[in-house]
């Protein structure tokens, strides 16, 4: 039992006094009982004495079980109510009379671990100043009313004193942290403007962080901070810091019951006698308003942040914007004195970039008029970064969204373009059905490249990279872009003399070429110079730009130059974005430069945009150079029966979760003489291939599938079947599985949609 139990479960001084009276009914019933039955008496008293005695008898025990009962619900209620504060997570003390701590719960002892004092103001004294006036009031309430309760401010935020009286000489004291209020207090203490909470006797309840720095120590007593008692309110006070007394004007709120808030606006500046500092001067940014949001008068720092000077009669409404509810609800609320002063962050209107400015509103009475005084902060850092990771998040869920699209798009178009080509082996080129299946399959091919740009987006596709030389590439592509820009845009390239290779996919570089080629053209409707330079940089150290670093090391640079109307600063950040067009309604999609941008950056390269309004834009892309490794001798030639190139069968297990696919992929096989086996997910595979005496000599295998995935159960049977090769499918890039396709042996790669001949193809090469 701890002491706090056994201070609740004492015995109460009540049924102590009861337990006396039925002692001294028993003994004086026995005494008359006793002296009716020694004593030589009459006869009538003797049956008085009896009678008296017998009654008293019964009293008693009609007392002793009512005591008995009453003992029985009370221990019940002890009970609980000991196991109850014993494991209450508040700290709770137990005191008697005098303020002596008797017993504490365990939380109590967590929490004032470091204090062993036997008193409870004493102990409290480590939070907040002069306990013993607090608690003293709160025991004669107690006293009076039967518990007390009072909030109070500390440094660290408020707490909730509690008492209980426990009989007539013992007190239950319970300390409570106040979780809202102290986010109040977190919140003031991010105001740019010192601020104080004063309690009652002057005594310095908090400081927020802008006051402690012009302070510069944290002060408990007003008398201690100002030169001059008493502060003079709306006037200019000298307050003592750290190297002397520095100006202020005090500006007075009530913030509750035994407590108010002061702000401090320091002043700047000799100040001299009976002269006061004219409120543009004040070195914070600051506006009056009236109740309604009239902007009243604004000063100097003021002004340089939202632009200039305001106009008569415009209100905080015509200013600002982007509250996410109606501004004069936000004012009348701000008006209510006994609110904690809060934050938000709005944007400024009509500017021609972005601003936002965190606004904080307090209530101050002027000759009896109310009004608002707003400190504005610039925080359009805060909310750029902001803004960038929420693009970032979306960006990415984007791509992810586009990349499963494609995926899905990807086995559809296997399923038609396949059966399409079964088809055309039934049909001769005089089948008037021909040029309809000849359609459908151009039509599908058309879809396949659609899906190929989302791919490029997500940064998924399927990229077949090669080493180029950017001179031969534009070389073979000059005549196409030259028919893409027309007669008004002159086409003009130069290259480094001595420049090196890149490792890219020649298809999707050409395509990266042609999207800003066409961008630039589309900039300049009157004609001009769309100029392509290429170049080699060597970076000595890393490279910051537009959020990304590029490492040091050799560069090939690709500028691609116009002459155009420009792109405005504010949009420069969203041209990457998908369906995000700086085109009128009908000339673009927006997929284009999110293409460009997907293709550079699954290259391994970087892309940069510097744009001036009315003289043009140019891209500038990035692409490591190429180092030249020592490659291994080539292998010699086997000199092969050609007739061994020939279909010649072969078992074949097509594992594939899309019907459609494994349909078209199964008789395509069937039709080149293979044997195919076939299983709808891993697991049905594996269970396939527990019979040792099936021979399989080529796994056809979807990638990403439910359950297991490709190259998991594709280890798995390598491990019993290590001869067998093994063929990659999916709608993904071959890069899409991370590393898991590079360590198994006899493997490789086949893109979706593919077709009937590339199917059969593959296989084939696998098997010889």
């Amino acid at each position: 039992m701890t002491d706090l139990t056994a201070s609740i479960l004492s015995t109460p001084n009540g049924q102590r006094g009861a337990g006396a009276r039925i002692a001294v009914l028993l003994i004086l019933a026995v005494t008359a009982l006793g002296l009716a039955w020694f004593w030589e008496m009459p006869d009538f008293a003797r049956k008085a004495l009896i009678a008296a005695g017998a009654s008293t008898i019964l009293v008693t025990a009609w007392l002793a079980l009512r005591l008995r009962r009453q003992r029985g619900v009370k221990g019940q209620v002890r009970d609980l109510l000991s196991g109850f504060i014993e494991k209450d997570a508040t700290p709770s003390f137990v005191t008697d009379d005098d303020g002596l701590i008797q017993a504490r719960n365990l939380a109590a002892s967590e929490r004032f671990s470091g204090t062993q004092d036997q008193t409870l103001a004493a102990t409290l004294r480590a939070i907040f100043g002069n306990p013993s006036a607090v608690l003293y009031r709160l025991q004669v309430r107690s006293r009076l009313e039967g518990n007390a309760r009072e909030d109070i401010v500390t440094r660290r935020g408020h707490i909730r004193l509690s008492v209980h009286t426990l009989g007539s000489d013992a007190f239950l004291w319970r300390v409570e942290d106040i979780s809202d209020r102290s986010a109040a207090a977190s919140r003031a203490d991010t105001l740019p403007l010192p601020m104080l909470t004063i309690g009652r006797g002057g005594a310095i309840l908090f400081m927020n962080e802008a006051a402690r720095s012009f302070i510069g120590s944290r002060v408990k007593s007003l008398d201690r901070l100002f030169v001059q008692m008493p502060y003079r309110v709306d006037e200019i006070n000298h307050v003592t810091v750290a190297d002397g007394a520095a100006p202020a004007i005090i500006v007075e709120l009530a913030s509750g019951p035994g407590r108010q808030e002061l702000f401090l606006i320091p002043v700047k500046g000799k100040i001299e006698k009976g002269h006061s500092p004219d409120f543009a001067t004040l070195p914070v940014a600051m506006m009056r308003l009236s109740p309604t949001g009239r902007i009243l008068d604004t000063n100097r720092m003021a002004q340089d942040l939202i632009g200039g000077p305001v106009e008569p009669d415009t209100s905080l409404e015509q200013l600002m914007q982007g509250l996410g509810r109606p501004i004069p609800d936000w004012l009348s609320q701000a008006l209510d004195e006994t609110a904690a002063p809060r934050s938000e962050f709005l944007r400024l209107s009509g500017r021609d970039r972005e601003v936002f400015v965190q606004v904080t509103l307090s209530p101050i009475t002027n000759h009896g008029e109310k009004g608002l005084i707003a400190v504005l902060n610039d925080a359009t850092e805060l909310k750029t970064l902001e803004a960038q990771f929420v693009q970032s998040q979306k960006m990415q869920a984007v791509g992810q969204l586009a990349g499963g699209v494609a995926h899905d798009f990807n086995n559809l178009l296997t399923a038609i373009s396949g059966h399409c080509d079964l088809l055309l082996l039934r049909h001769d080129h005089g089948d008037p059905d021909y040029g309809d299946l000849v359609q459908i399959n151009q039509n599908a091919n058309r879809a396949a490249a659609l899906v190929s740009q989302l791919l490029a987006f997500s940064r998924k596709q399927t990229l077949r990279p090669e080493v180029l030389d950017l001179r031969d590439t534009l070389s073979d592509l000059i005549h196409l872009l030259n028919r893409l820009v027309g007669e008004k845009v002159t086409l003009t390239l130069s290259h480094d003399p001595a420049l090196k290779s890149v490792r890219a996919d020649k298809r999707q570089l050409e395509q990266v070429l042609m999207n800003l080629v066409v961008n630039a053209r589309d900039a300049m409707p009157k004609g001009g110079e769309i100029r392509i330079e290429t170049e080699v940089i060597t970076l000595n150290e890393p490279l910051e730009r537009d959020r990304a670093t590029l490492p040091g090391g050799e560069y090939v640079t690709v500028k691609v130059r116009d002459e155009g109307i420009g792109i405005e600063p504010n949009k420069l950040q969203k041209i990457f974005e998908p369906f995000y067009t700086t085109k009128r309604t009908g000339e673009g999609t927006g997929l284009g430069l999110s293409t460009v941008y997907g293709i550079v950056k699954q290259t391994g390269g970087y892309i940069f945009v510097d744009s001036v309004l009315g003289k043009g834009t140019e891209f500038t892309l990035y692409f490591p150079a190429f180092q030249a490794r020592q490659l291994p001798p080539a292998p010699e030639a086997v000199v092969r029966d050609k007739s061994a190139d020939r279909y010649n069968g072969g078992v074949v297990l097509l594992v594939e979760d899309e019907a459609p696919v494994r349909a078209f992929a199964s008789r395509a096989l069937r039709l080149r003489g293979y044997t195919v086996l076939e299983a709808d997910s891993a697991e049905d595979a594996l269970r396939l291939l527990e019979d040792p005496d099936l021979t399989v000599d080529v796994f056809v295998t979807d990638v990403v599938m439910p359950g297991l995935d490709g190259p998991t159960w594709v280890r798995q049977a390598l491990a019993e079947r290590p001869q067998v090769r093994v063929v990659f499918v999916s709608g993904y890039s071959e890069g899409a599985f991370g590393d898991s396709e590079a360590d198994i042996p006899n493997s490789v790669f086949l893109p979706k949609p593919f077709s009937l001949n590339q199917l059969t193809e593959t296989v084939q090469q696998q098997l010889h």
